[in-house]
């Protein structure tokens, strides 16, 4: 990298830059970094026009989970403005339209009525249980990082990214028209954003490879953050 890089993190649900604190840390070395806040915000392309408005002329873009889904949006927006792209633990398909659809949506607004009735703390520790590698569900420093971080947030907030999340457009079409570097990372052991829809994302973007980091699950980066980290300075040196 012969100059320093603007570089725009974009958190997933109910997340906030705790979901990046190890990778910000390493990678301000050499990067400018902003980290996203949806607020309230209750669509993808909400979020993506308030990345835009604040983001640099140009710049790369990282998204974890719904974070991907928002790096989507920036990209159907402004694809010119986005000089590389990294896309983890995330999907591009539109909900279901049959029984996987009314499941998803059935869960989602289960845990909003668990937030509601019982505070968001215990819908984060039902919610983690599926998140994280079965192995670290122990790990309290992690659990309790990731409870913490969500019990900031409120069942509103909650509420909005569910309906965002609900009314997702189809990035399918796009895939193939991303033209700068990718990076399609996840882990080996994330059982909501699974590998082999990774493998076919990456498959379907040009300039693309895939990171896997092992004995992880959905919540990558605060998972295995050095290797993440790892994942994300090889990808910028591509520029």
């Amino acid at each position: 990298m012969s100059r320093p890089i603007d570089l725009v993190l974009v958190p997933g649900l109910l997340c906030d830059s705790t979901v990046w604190e190890q990778q910000a840390s390493a990678l301000r070395a050499f990067t400018t970094i902003q980290i996203a806040d949806h607020g309230t915000l209750d669509s993808l392309g909400k979020m993506a026009e308030a990345i835009l408005e604040r983001a640099p002329a140009r710049f790369a873009l990282a998204g974890h989970s719904m974070g991907g889904r928002v790096a989507f949006e920036v990209l159907r927006r402004a694809p010119d403005r986005v000089i590389a792209v990294a896309l983890m633990d995330t999907a591009y398909a539109p909900l279901n339209p049959g029984r996987d659809g009314l499941a998803e949506t059935s869960g989602r607004y289960a845990l909003l009525q668990i937030a509601r009735t019982q505070g968001m703390r215990t819908m984060a520790a039902e919610w983690v249980k599926k998140m994280v590698h079965q192995d670290r569900l122990q790990d309290a420093p992690l659990i309790e990082s990731i409870l913490a971080m969500m019990e900031r947030k409120t069942p509103d907030i909650l509420s909005a990214q569910i309906k965002a999340l609900l009314e997702r457009p189809d990035a399918t079409p796009l895939l193939a028209d991303i033209r700068c570097p990718a990076l399609v990372l996840c882990g080996r052991q994330d059982a909501w954003s699974i590998l082999a829809r990774h493998e076919e994302m990456a498959q379907r973007i040009s300039d693309s490879r895939l990171a896997v980091i092992e004995e992880c699950g959905h919540m990558s980066t605060m998972e295995r953050p050095e290797q993440v980290t790892n994942a994300l300075i090889e990808w910028l040196g591509e520029i």
